[in-house]
């Protein structure tokens, strides 16, 4: 099994994140956006009363054939990890 994660953080950004909350897998940048747009995640968020347009944290469970298994939409961090694993044991 892997696991990436994916952020439009600049790799320095990334790396801070990564150390702060010790993130055990690799993130892969995207500052361009382009693989938060493929996936269909790239919304418009409202951000203090303005219209901004921003990553919608998802998780995607992708099988060994490359075709996406699992979405999981508008992801709290809190309790995911344990619901990621039980979509695993299914």
């Amino acid at each position: 099994m892997v696991i990436l994660g994916v952020s439009p953080d600049t790799p320095k950004d990334e790396k801070k994140f990564a150390d702060k909350f010790k993130i055990p897998f690799q993130l892969l940048g995207d500052e361009d956006k382009k693989v938060a747009t493929a996936y269909g995640v790239l919304k418009e968020k409202n951000m203090y009363g303005k219209k901004v347009m921003g990553v919608e944290r998802s998780t995607f469970i992708i099988g060994p054939d490359g075709k996406v298994k699992h979405v999981f939409e508008k992801v709290k961090p809190e309790g995911h990890a344990e619901e990621v694993l039980g979509a695993l044991k299914k």
